[in-house]
């Protein structure tokens, strides 16, 4: 099985070589470790490795790991559901929310966040598949209503949009699923609201994402192998 440095080195180099491929300036798209249910013994072997943005979907969790490793080059993201009652940890630890879906978690974010601190990164969660069981936008008018609300927001700063697409066969299939995110950032860009983000592709479309414009892309399984 090879080793959490070497599918470090083995990612890097794909996405390097995918931008190339897909006429993306260099070093445009940044790797996301999906640390969710990994020992912190992996995080640190990623560390090691040269790889600092951590994404984490449990709060509780999430905090245990930060008291550990407190290298200020360390970012840490949240990319899970966000409960309301969890609102003040993740604005007060957290550099990027990928996962922002209504008004209500959106205010509570930007009145939590501490005001020593720069103003929270987010991305809004787009539910591209229309999919019952995942979160996230469904309507584009519901999507830009948020957006306008974030902007007005002083302790939040909009990014960009984010999604979890459903697994698809094919790489044309997993560029059509995507292209629709891409499709909506350049819709708001052009409504007035400025984006430079898209949160999206994992291990298995990572390069249908990138040939769509992900400037994140999430990959847990393959850095780590599977969560315990």
């Amino acid at each position: 099985m090879p080793s959490i440095q070497e599918n470090l080195t083995y990612l890097q180099r794909s996405i390097r070589a995918f931008e190339k491929k897909y006429q993306r300036p260099l070093h445009s798209v940044s790797l996301v470790a999906m640390s969710k249910g990994q020992p912190l013994e992996k995080l640190e072997a990623a560390m090691a490795a040269g790889q600092y943005l951590f994404g984490e979907n449990y709060v509780q969790e999430a905090l245990v790991k930060m008291k550990k490793l407190t290298q200020p080059s360390v970012e840490w993201h949240f990319t899970g559901r966000i409960q309301s009652n969890k609102t003040r940890p993740i604005a007060e630890y957290f550099s990027w929310v990928h996962t922002v879906t209504d008004q209500k978690v959106a205010r509570r974010l930007n009145d939590q966040r501490p005001p020593q601190l720069p103003p929270l990164h987010i991305c809004l969660e787009v539910n591209v598949s229309q999919e019952a069981s995942k979160s996230g936008l469904k309507e584009e008018a519901e999507l830009k209503a948020l957006a306008e609300y974030c902007l007005s927001l002083p302790r939040l700063k909009l990014r960009g949009l984010m999604t979890l697409a459903k697994p698809k066969q094919t790489f044309v299939e997993q560029r059509r699923a995507l292209h629709h995110l891409a499709a909506l950032k350049d819709k708001l860009d052009q409504q007035g609201i400025p984006l430079d983000t898209l949160s999206m592709g994992m291990t298995d479309d990572m390069e249908a994402a990138i040939a769509e414009g992900a400037t994140f892309i999430r990959i847990g399984r393959g850095i780590f192998g599977p969560r315990l």
